[in-house]
């Protein structure tokens, strides 16, 4: 014996919902899961391979089909393609408190894997571990926040727990061109910026061998750039200064 479901029902399972609250009423579109956030990174461009269907629902995990003249009152269109563009463009992603739980934690250890690739403690000149950033993680506390970046947050927690250990962000070595005319105004322009001079050598052009702070490499390309006219340089010789055992790497 069949059983009968109703023509306004539709059943989806294993889906993605994102729901928007408009006009005072309640609409959510099925996605499969994964693809709500290729979609809004642009990552994914076909709107089929996001929408498990192209209605529009008041409750999906209900089946219930949102009514065409609520739509129109809502989104002042009943074209349900445009509709699901903007609930996937300014809704919010329902995920289970089980799936909320696993996010973070994924969060929370790819914050941790950045901030050791990016820092040593500077009296060895050496790496830490995943785990014991992890560890002090914990113990300050620190709060994964699910809508920033992983390394927008890791360069958060990497202030915060300068104040718990001994850390900081590995020095560039970079190789800095100056054009003979210039090298000595530039040289003291750019000191304050560098962090250890390794090496000088002056022949046509002022070669300077240096340490810098990542955070500086930037301003300090920048300044060459405009000052010489692009005719300074800056290489980079290594992105991290880092003791990985009778090895300087």
């Amino acid at each position: 014996m069949s059983i009968f479901t109703p023509t306004n029902q539709i059943r989806l399972t294993n889906v993605a919902v994102v729901r928007i609250k408009k006009g005072g009423k309640r609409f959510e579109i099925a996605c499969y899961k994964n693809k709500v956030v290729s979609w809004r990174s642009g990552a994914e461009k076909d709107l089929d391979e996001v929408l498990q269907t192209n209605s529009v629902f008041v409750n999906v995990s209900k089946g219930q089909v949102a009514k065409k003249d609520d739509l129109c009152k809502a989104f002042g269109t009943d074209d349900l393609t445009e509709i699901c563009k903007q609930i996937l463009a300014k809704g919010e992603l329902q995920v289970s408190d089980k799936e909320r739980h696993s996010q973070l934690e994924t969060m929370f250890r790819d914050i941790a894997t950045i901030v050791a690739e990016k820092c040593v403690n500077p009296e060895t000149k050496r790496p830490y571990t995943v785990s014991l950033i992890e560890r002090g993680m914990k113990d300050i506390h620190y709060s994964v926040k699910p809508n920033k970046s992983t390394k927008q947050q890791a360069l958060e927690v990497i202030r915060q727990l300068k104040e718990t250990m001994q850390i900081q962000r590995a020095h560039m070595r970079l190789r800095l061109l100056l054009p003979g005319k210039e090298a000595k105004r530039l040289k003291e322009k750019v000191k304050p910026l560098l962090q250890v001079v390794e090496s000088e050598d002056f022949e046509e052009n002022l070669e300077i061998v240096c340490l810098v702070d990542p955070g500086c490499f930037r301003e300090l390309g920048e300044m060459i750039r405009c000052e010489t006219k692009g005719k300074g340089s800056v290489e980079v010789i290594s992105l991290k200064d880092v003791e990985e055992g009778d090895e300087k790497m």
